[in-house]
């Protein structure tokens, strides 16, 4: 197994996009309301703190805003992240990016009213003429009168991790990084000498690397994790899933992975 950096500080956080719209390698459907408040119950029962939804995931946000009211006081242990960038088309079942100042704050009052607050507000769909973008910075603004502070991009690409990275506008970066998707491992550098937080998504690549695993998934998943951990960045490794079961493997996998011990 791959052993983490010794100067990786890394929790285990949930993506919210399974519980709102079809998703992953094998493009599974959403599970139904309930059975999504379960599993969000579920994830803080195991230790989940740090949650990340978008408008872009269809019902994830109202699913979400409807499990914080729920949790009364306990709310306040949770961390809410969302973005604004990518929407979502209700009619067409699809999402598009807009990133108009208009765009943007609609987006943003939307996910505030959705939600009830937002610790961590991320640039979806960050690219470098996103964050070039005048529209962007007057939105960003916009977002920190509201009482938002930690402001992020989520990118795709060097160039826009670079841009990010360098603005001195952002606490947090997310971006894709896996054994089929090395390309911006780069920025794990950038934003440890940025100072930023990092929120690494598809770890297992949409699941490709669980279903095409040849060894059994309990030892795909810890591997997939560590193989991350190897990184040295501060942050939160993102899992997405549907399900209770998938959740607790992710859970396991994760302390067996940190449990691995740094390299040396």
């Amino acid at each position: 197994m791959s052993r983490r950096h010794p100067d990786a500080s890394v929790s285990l956080g949930l993506g919210l996009l399974s519980i709102g719209r079809a998703w992953g390698y094998r493009q599974g459907e959403p599970p139904p309301v309930r059975d999504a408040l379960d599993l969000l119950d579920h994830a803080v029962a195991r230790g989940i703190r740090f949650f990340d939804t978008a408008p872009a995931y269809a019902a994830s946000e109202q699913i979400f805003g409807h499990f914080l009211k729920s949790q009364g006081a306990d709310a306040a242990k949770l961390t809410v992240s969302t973005k604004m960038g990518e929407h979502w088309d209700a009619d067409r079942q699809s999402g598009f990016v807009d990133h108009s100042y208009e765009a943007l704050c609609r987006s943003l009052d939307r996910s505030l009213e959705l939600l009830g607050r937002i610790d961590v507000l991320q640039i979806h769909k960050a690219t470098v003429e996103a964050l070039a973008s005048k529209d962007v910075a007057r939105a960003i603004d916009y977002a920190r009168s509201t009482g938002i502070t930690k402001i992020g991009a989520s990118i795709a690409d060097l160039g826009a991790a670079r841009m990010a990275c360098g603005s001195g506008w952002f606490s947090h970066i997310q971006f894709p990084y896996n054994r089929l998707s090395e390309a911006l491992e780069p920025a794990f550098g950038m934003a440890r000498q940025a100072r930023m937080t990092v929120l690494v998504n598809r770890p297992f690549a949409m699941g490709q690397l669980i279903h095409d695993a040849s060894a059994d998934a309990a030892d795909a998943l810890p591997e997939a994790l560590g193989f991350v951990l190897r990184q040295p960045f501060k942050g939160v490794i993102l899992t997405g899933t549907r399900s209770k079961r998938h959740l607790d493997e992710s859970v396991a996998a994760f302390e067996q992975a940190t449990q691995a011990g740094p390299r040396s």
